[in-house]
């Protein structure tokens, strides 16, 4: 039996703008491929054939990116989740199409894992089990206050599950991606609207589920995961990856660049052009982006409607 993947790809940062008046964080580039894209070719490397995404914000640019360049093998269902009210509210919306266990990712999390086709077949395998939790080992404490924190009873189960914990007791992460069977959608119907996001947590379906005797595990299956959550991320994780494959620069054949230019740490998109003696240091230049002759800059990013220049320091941006 294969799983069912579902991508939750609806809301959108007020933290990420200017990008998100005009871009979906999921198709967000990384490498010149969407986030998403990633998370669809993950999937498709565990036999993933169907997965379902959730749209809300600017839906179309979604669909119509993965029209554009599709992941061939791949059927994939389209449901908006209408008002945003948090991730089980989401993954509510599903009840009445999901007949069997599904993979669940965060839209707007690029994750690097080598365990995770082995995350999938022990869960498959494992009659008693009916949610499993991607977890990476975190060494960040701050990391961990800014996600969720997974306890662990004497026998390995999960006994608790905290959101966005203020007081850590481990360094055990959860990284938003879940593997559940069915009885999450029961646990999920009786879940609580919180009071401080007034929004409907998994974490509380997770914890749910357990209370009502449910066996959930987690894995230890991933190697790096980065949220994209302000837009110097883009820079970051876009920069993490060349450094990771031992690359100076990451340039679309499409792109045109002039003479004269210097570029160093930079990924530039397809149909993007470099004007005549650019320097550009640590930038990302979306596809169809264009930086003007003798640009000299360094860790910024270029979209069609806008240059944003970056803060290393901080989450600071400027728009030009």
């Amino acid at each position: 039996m294969s799983l069912i993947g579902v991508i939750l790809a609806a809301g959108k940062s007020t933290r990420m703008t200017p990008f998100s008046d005009h871009y979906p964080k999921p198709i967000l580039p990384i490498l010149n491929k969407p986030v998403l894209t990633h998370q669809l070719l993950q999937m498709k490397s565990m036999g993933i054939t169907e997965v379902i995404i959730v749209v809300g914000h600017l839906s179309h640019e979604i669909v119509r990116q993965l029209e554009r360049d599709p992941v061939e093998g791949l059927s994939l269902q389209y449901i908006d989740q209408g008002e945003t009210l948090g991730i089980a509210h989401a993954v509510g919306k599903l009840e009445n199409i999901i007949t069997r266990p599904f993979m669940l990712m965060l839209g707007d999390i690029y994750f690097i894992s080598t365990e995770l086709k082995k995350s999938v077949d022990l869960f498959l395998r494992k009659k008693d089990v009916h949610g499993m939790l991607i977890s990476r080992q975190e060494a960040n404490i701050e990391a961990i206050k800014r996600n969720y924190a997974i306890l662990l009873s004497s026998d390995g189960s999960v006994r608790r599950v905290i959101e966005k914990p203020r007081y850590v007791e481990n360094n055990l992460k959860g990284v938003g991606i879940y593997l559940f069977d069915l009885p999450i959608f029961d646990a999920i119907r009786r879940t609580p609207r919180t009071a401080m996001r007034d929004e409907y947590e998994i974490t509380d379906s997770i914890q749910i589920l357990i209370n009502d005797g449910f066996r959930v595990e987690q894995v230890n299956a991933v190697e790096e995961d980065m949220n994209l959550t302000y837009p110097s991320d883009v820079l970051d994780i876009n920069r993490f990856e060349m450094r990771r494959m031992g690359m100076s620069n990451f340039v679309d054949e499409s792109a045109v660049i002039s003479e004269e230019v210097t570029i160093q740490q930079c990924v530039i998109g397809p149909r993007a052009v470099i004007g005549q003696g650019c320097v550009l240091d640590a930038c990302v230049i979306f596809a169809d982006a264009v930086v003007p002759a003798e640009t000299h800059i360094s860790y910024a990013i270029f979209t069609p409607y806008q240059s944003i220049k970056c803060s290393k320091e901080n989450h600071l941006y400027q728009i030009s």
